[in-house]
């Protein structure tokens, strides 16, 4: 499975020279950037410190959807509380999830947002779960740099691992699944249900391959009965 960076609208080049740097270390090649130019200053490139290609290589987007066009799986990272988002995994939480989703998706993102108000509402909603890293106290808070570090080397593992890339379909079957979930939702006119909406959507990143065929099954035979 490739796995992207995306940094959205950082504001400081040094600290997409320490992402990239750190990137590089662990054998991570793609970075995206959202509405920025931060990485063609000075700051960058001094910071980066052998690891210019990963900064030549840099695509940009004017927003984050735009940049997760082709990505299969989305994970956002926030310091946010917990309460609003129940699926959210800690970056060791992340390895077995990502190890069971490259069997059948090769493409995912970890996205990181501004250094002073991280993602927005809206751009979490991208994402297919969520996760922050565990720390004993709210300040000294991780900068952008460190924070792509210590997912890198978390991860790291994942990259290392050779073997055959499995063979895929262009679909996005999460996407999939959700875009049909929630026509299903509109027929029923249960759609204003926030809360079983707002669970469905945080649950379907969570899902196996199994369960994701499965509930398009699932999907599939109740649609065709409502077509009678």
């Amino acid at each position: 499975m490739q796995l992207s960076i995306i940094l959205v609208s950082p504001a400081r080049p040094e600290n997409v020279g320490a992402a990239a740097r750190a990137m590089k270390t662990m054998g991570f090649t793609d970075m995206r950037i959202v509405a920025s130019d931060a990485h063609l200053q000075e700051g960058a490139r001094r910071v980066a410190h052998g690891a210019g290609d990963v900064l030549d290589n840099i695509t940009v987007y004017p927003t984050l959807a735009e940049a997760l066009a082709g990505i299969q799986f989305t994970v956002a990272t926030t310091a946010r509380s917990r309460s609003k988002f129940h699926y959210y995994a800690t970056p060791n939480e992340l390895v077995p999830l990502l190890r069971e989703k490259s069997e059948w998706l090769n493409h995912a993102a970890l996205v990181f947002g501004r250094e002073d108000s991280g993602l927005t509402n809206e751009e979490l909603a991208l994402a297919d779960i969520l996760t922050g890293v565990p720390m004993v106290a709210d300040y000294p808070s991780l900068n952008l740099g460190q924070a792509v570090m210590v997912y890198c080397y978390q991860l790291s593992e994942l990259m290392q691992q050779i073997g055959e890339q499995v063979s895929k379909s262009d679909d996005n079957q999460l996407q999939a699944l959700r875009i049909r979930a929630r026509m299903l939702l509109e027929k029923l006119n249960v759609s204003d249900d926030t809360k079983m909406v707002d669970w469905l959507e945080q649950r379907i990143g969570l899902f196996e391959q199994r369960d994701t065929a499965m509930l398009h099954r699932l999907l599939h035979d109740i649609e065709k009965k409502m077509a009678e």
